[in-house]
């Protein structure tokens, strides 16, 4: 999946991985051996945000560049990254063209390398993968000079008060110099405490040493061309100053960690042990680990000891002061168990269809379709899900009724309460009319109560003689020329009802009020707009989230991304896909500190879910529908509000900018393939779908015809991280 993947971003992107040495010809100028002045890396893993590593200056004159996008850089997952040297932007050096997509994946596992030369000046660099717009960066070159082989010289000296035989009393304190007369000076020094085995520690003061005993620092320093000194040591011994202190340390032990109903550590217990002395100071901890008392080794104790061997354990413990005093023995007895194997098997699932058949097998009139499940992980079977006709899935509770003509497809599956997702199966079958035509309704509408407007009657909304649903009688999202008229129809089709039975005199109402307190058809009255998340808590639920983030509801019904988990992902609307429309929402730049708020508002979009192309199904709504950006940023992405992400950009001159914290009305219009962006009221952006844009080129596995995308699918917010803070309210949309 992923070369064909790979092979698709190349031809979208315009991208060629410049070939490393060894993939040239063998029959090559002498002069390409010729080793570059310098190296500059950059590494990538799985963040979408940033690069792992890059350098921020270089000197004028031949350079190696190295993109590295693999397993040994922290890529696990296989995505692709791309270094790409922007040659369009007057504020930065245009003479380097570097655009090279890695992979763990390629043929180069990942490493890929370009031969450059670079002139005095800024470069700017970055990730032209939609949705990596933050990987970006800035490198600096200055003039060159003469090659600087030479490392720098060290010295260290030794202070503190010495008794006769040159012992250090109490402390000592050591101080490192460095100098360098190759020219590029001094970049650091670095230096270690006798044979710790952890990492080099910058070198910024004299390094005190009052611990007791005999003690090595090891020492070394690098200049700012990369040559790093020879390391050196000092040895030096500390001894304790004269004391009347005989009062040994007091100690204490702690045993944290996850433990079962009997007491006893899963899987892992971590022992914290502490000292203190009122006299000289303690000087030393000591452990020992199962040993037995009085018998074994003591070691050093510098962290917390982790036990991961199960059984019962004992560990033992004491202290010595900077006056020789040794605390008694003491020691913590505990026992560590393995966890209970978890349930990882899925649930089986299993289907039956019943109804009348014909003579082909075909269902006449309905199809009743009964799902099963069992768990034999030992979790139970938390619920099953069912899709028809692919759908969103559903809740299943009881047996689903299919009467619609036609073949159907019901996809099911089973989720365990340990978490387990049965592989989702499929029954086919085909339902025959039973000389019932279909149902002629004026609109689509299958919310639980009768919704005039945007005024909720309170009144299910249930099918009517008809077998039509009341919502979808009302026409509510029709252009009504006056509200006389429009309540003088909704009279007309109540009346039906209420002699069909199907509603009762106070929910004639009911309705009939919601329709006077609704406003359709008066003048200046916004007609045909469908709330998708109006404030209350029950359109919020019928949103889902997806992907790495979140939204959360706030009191006054706004909903605010990134504020209860960080991550790339999106909240969507699954109940519904829309062709052309007009999209209306507000949105706020919450975004803490001096920071902006990034988003944006993804539209016709797919079926997420098990998507044949995309298992991520955050990641559906980038590589197949279009997102509205909303970001008022001056720097960063390159891509402001009202941008068509990847395939049309604005700049903030042309989107306008507003005070963070205040509400921006917004207006996607989509009819064909044409898109207008409005943002309190001003067009800012146009946008013809016709085969790609000015920046960023469709991309090659694009599913429409000549670049375009699909002429209906699902509306989604973004939610980008949790610095990225914007808010949303009042969403509604109207059909074209």
């Amino acid at each position: 999946m992923w070369t064909a993947l790979l092979a698709a971003m190349l031809m979208l992107l315009g991208l060629q991985a410049v070939p490393t040495a060894a993939a040239r010809p063998s029959a090559q100028p002498k002069a390409d051996a010729a080793v570059a002045a310098q190296t500059l890396t950059w590494t990538a893993g799985d963040d979408i945000t940033r690069y792992v590593s890059a350098p921020t200056t270089a000197v004028a004159g031949r350079a190696t560049f190295v993109f590295e996008n693999s397993v040994a850089t922290g890529n696990t997952t296989g995505m692709p990254h791309t270094l790409t040297f922007v040659t369009n932007d007057p504020e930065f050096n245009d003479d380097v063209t570097v655009n090279i997509l890695a992979n763990p994946n390629d043929d180069l596992g990942g490493r890929h390398t370009a031969e450059v030369t670079l002139t005095p000046g800024r470069y700017f660099y970055h990730c032209t993968i939609p949705g990596h717009g933050q990987m970006q960066g800035i490198l600096v070159v200055s003039e060159g000079g003469g090659e600087d082989t030479t490392p720098p010289e060290t010295a260290a000296r030794v202070t503190g008060t010495q008794n006769t035989q040159g012992a250090y009393v109490g402390s000592a304190s050591v101080a490192l110099s460095a100098t360098d007369d190759g020219g590029s000076g001094v970049d650091g020094i670095q230096y270690a405490v006798d044979d710790d085995p952890g990492d080099w520690i910058p070198y910024t003061a004299p390094v005190v040493v009052d611990q007791i005993g005999g003690h090595r620092i090891r020492y070394r320093a690098f200049d700012k061309a990369g040559n790093v000194s020879a390391e050196k040591t000092v040895t030096f011994t500390v001894v304790a100053p004269p004391s009347d202190d005989t009062a040994p340390p007091e100690t204490s032990a702690t045993v944290t960690g996850e433990q079962n109903a009997d007491g006893a550590y899963i899987d892992m217990a971590t022992v914290t042990v502490s000292a203190s002395d009122t006299g000289s100071g303690v000087n030393t901890i000591e452990y020992a680990v199962d040993s037995g008392t009085g018998s074994g080794a003591w070691e050093p104790y510098a962290t917390p000891v982790m036990v991961h061997q199960v059984g019962v354990h004992t560990v033992r413990y004491r202290a010595t002061d900077k006056a020789g005093n040794v605390s008694a023995e003491r020691s913590v007895r505990f026992t560590v168990v393995a966890a209970t194997p978890q349930d990882t098997t899925p649930p089986v699932t299993g289907v039956t269809v019943e109804g009348t058949r014909n003579s082909d097998g075909a269902y006449v009139g309905s199809a009743r379709v009964t799902v099963s499940a069992t768990d034999a992980g030992g979790s139970g079977v938390d619920r099953i899900e069912y899709s028809l006709d692919s759908g969103p899935y559903l809740a299943y509770g009881i047996p689903v009724t299919v009467d619609r003509a036609g073949p159907h497809t019901l996809a099911y599956r089973a989720v365990d309460k340990a978490g387990n997702t049965s592989a989702a199966r499929t029954v086919t079958f085909t339902v025959v009319s039973s000389q019932v035509p279909a149902p002629n309704c004026p609109e689509y509408d299958e919310r639980l109560t009768v919704v005039v407007g945007t005024v909720d009657s309170g009144v299910p909304n249930r099918l009517t003689d008809s077998r039509c649903r009341i919502n979808e009688l009302i026409e509510d999202e029709k252009e009504w020329t006056s509200h006389a008229l429009f309540l003088k129809y909704v009279t007309t089709v109540l009346n039906g009802l209420l002699a069909e039975g199907v509603v009762d005199q106070r929910e004639f109402d009911a309705i009939e009020q919601a329709a006077g307190r609704s406003g359709i058809g008066e003048p200046g009255q916004t007609e045909g707009y469908r709330a998708l998340l109006d404030g209350s808590a029950a359109s919020f639920a019928r949103w889902q989230q997806v992907g790495g983030g979140s939204f959360a509801r706030n009191a006054d019904g706004s909903i605010t991304s990134g504020t209860t988990r960080d991550g790339l992902g999106m909240l969507w609307f699954p109940q519904r896909k829309y062709g052309d429309f007009s999209l209306k929402l507000q949105w706020r730049d919450d975004a803490p500190g001096t920071g902006n708020a990034n988003s944006g508002v993804f539209v016709r979009f797919p079926w997420i879910h098990e998507h044949p192309e995309e298992p991520r199904p955050e990641w559906v709504a980038i590589k197949y529908g279009h997102e509205v950006q909303v970001l008022d940023r001056p720097d960063g992405d390159l891509y402001k509000t009202g941008s068509v992400y990847g395939f049309d950009r604005v700049g903030l001159a042309g989107a306008g900018v507003t005070q963070k914290g205040t509400w921006n009305d917004y207006e996607i219009r989509v009819v064909g393939q044409h898109y207008s962006v409005y943002r309190n009221g001003v067009l800012i952006n146009e946008f013809d779908n016709i085969g790609g844009q000015e920046f960023v080129p469709p991309r090659a596995d694009d599913p429409g015809t000549d670049g375009r995308r699909f002429a209906s699918g699902y509306i989604g917010l973004q939610v980008h991280s949790a610095t990225d803070v914007v808010s949303y309210r009042d969403i509604r949309i109207k059909e074209l």
